[in-house]
């Protein structure tokens, strides 16, 4: 048998393994082009975006199973948001194709510890899957659909930043992959810096993670032999396509069937077409964040051009904030024109006194007309001054400031963002932070119940998202029935 199969890639092309296809069927395991690409080209550390059904957690598991069989002991983990998805990864993958094998095999490489989530080798090797892997030292680590974790965990993603990835050594090998969820959070944020690395052509060290990127185009399923209307922003947005770099550099041309698949798909999935089947990896992050409160506001705002550059006029800024306890603080920078509502610039901290934020404000430069700070602006805080923030602002220089009555319930300033939004304009470089938080400002999710939470969740965007609240509740949105004022023309002389 090792005659015939003596290596890992041999082992993995040539069918060694079996697994369960799509139609639960017992197949031999072959590589198919994606999947080699992708264990030909990895790095140590590796970030994985990836199209839907490519089939990179049964590779990377295969690889890791393989490993465990043939190297003697070697640790590894698999990590899914979920236990009971860890479990069937374990059970439909790892054991499957380790049950399967000849049972000559077995007998020469036994599992003498065997538990629904962890098999240990006789060879010292062990395999276990599991929602963290803070535990025990690892030389492999797989991180199964992390832009999910992060999306409806941040926390347990955190925990994995700094337990699960600390368990792996460095020069050993981690692989996190997923589909996108959302526009902000820790997955994006690798995907982002791998990306950079690779932009600039840096040598990566044994620290940086690589980036790979699988989209639908390239798997050959994706097909549909089938008459099919193709309209004129489907055609524009093919003939764009191809015109990619990636897919330029790839010489890709989509093919009849190829784009019969995409149109019917794109009718089936709707908003989560390019979350689910991206074509680039800048359209996989495009879709609204799951249980988000503004994803229709900010697909309009995205489809009027109102997430621009925004031309800095010589007319007075005022600001909305939230104030943080042990916490971020955020500032929003506003300036109105007509009856338009312009988030010019954006600011936030953690950590920093008021004396801080005040320098911020001299360092901006802006003609300030007003501050508004939310209700509790005018609580005193504890100390040996025992002043408001508002007291303690308005000495810094901070002034005048405006304290806004609280709202009665949550779900009040959730509805007046959502009416003050058409009226907004906000700069796309500066106020990056900001769009972040308002895209990703969401409901808590239940575990328990599987379902979404009548509340939000208190995390990294909620600071951002308040200030922008502090804005519009501080007065009655604008009736849409008044007319805008066009945006001054781009060649306006910027400020910043």
């Amino acid at each position: 048998m090792m005659v015939r199969f003596p290596d890992k890639m041999t082992r993995l092309r040539e069918g060694f393994y079996d697994i369960k296809d799509k139609g639960g069927r017992k197949v031999p395991f072959r590589l198919n082009e994606d999947q080699q690409e992708f264990l030909e080209s990895r790095w140590f550390l590796d970030v994985v975006l990836k199209s839907r059904q490519k089939g990179f957690t049964t590779v990377i598991q295969l690889d890791m199973l393989d490993d465990c069989l043939f190297i003697p002991n070697t640790s590894a983990g698999v990590i899914a948001h979920k236990l009971d998805d860890a479990k069937a990864f374990f059970q439909d993958k790892i054991r499957f194709a380790y049950d399967s094998l000849p049972a000559p095999f077995r007998k020469l490489r036994s599992a003498d510890q065997d538990s629904a989530d962890s098999l240990r080798f006789n060879n010292g090797s062990r395999i276990r899957v599991g929602t963290s892997m803070r535990s025990g030292t690892l030389q492999i680590l797989h991180v199964s659909e992390f832009g999910k974790l992060c999306a409806k965990h941040p926390e347990r993603a955190d925990e994995v930043k700094s337990g699960a990835f600390n368990a792996v050594h460095t020069g050993q090998r981690i692989t996190v992959e997923s589909t996108a969820e959302g526009r902000a959070g820790e997955f994006k944020a690798m995907c982002d810096k791998a990306q950079k690395l690779a932009e600039k052509g840096d040598a990566l060290t044994e620290l940086d993670f690589k980036f790979h990127f699988s989209g639908w185009w390239s798997d050959k399923t994706c097909v549909l032999d089938a008459d099919v209307v193709e309209t004129a922003d489907m055609t524009k947005y093919f003939a764009e396509l191809e015109t990619h770099p990636l897919l330029k550099a790839r010489g890709v041309k989509l093919s009849r069937e190829q784009r019969a698949w995409y149109i019917k798909k794109d009718e089936q999935q709707g908003d989560k077409m390019k979350q689910e089947y991206p074509s680039t990896p800048e359209e996989a992050f495009e879709a609204s964040v799951e249980g988000a409160y503004f994803p229709t506001q900010m697909k309009k705002m995205r489809s009027e051009g109102r997430i621009c550059r925004i031309p800095i006029l010589n007319t007075p800024v005022y600001t909305t904030w939230d104030l943080g306890v042990g916490d971020a603080m955020a500032i929003c920078f506003w300036q109105d024109v007509g009856m338009e509502r312009r988030l010019i610039d954006y600011y936030e901290n953690s950590g920093e006194g008021l004396e801080h934020y005040a320098k911020v404000l001299t360092d901006r430069g802006y003609n300030y007309s007003e501050h508004f700070f939310p209700h509790d602006g005018d609580h005193r805080r504890l100390g040996k001054d025992a002043k408001t923030p508002k007291q303690h602002g308005e000495e810094l220089g901070i002034k005048p400031i405006r304290i806004v009555p609280r709202i009665s319930t949550e779900s009040v300033g959730i509805q007046a963002s959502r009416s003050y939004l058409p009226q907004v304009y906000i700069d796309e470089i500066r106020c990056q932070r900001a769009i972040d938080c308002l895209d990703s400002y969401r409901k808590e999710w239940d575990d328990n119940l599987g379902v979404w939470k009548d509340k939000a969740v208190h995390d990294q965007f909620s600071n951002g998202y308040k200030a922008f609240e502090t804005a519009a509740v501080r007065k009655p949105a604008v009736k849409k029935q008044e007319q805008q004022v066009a945006i001054p023309s781009m060649a306006t002389a910027w400020r910043r």
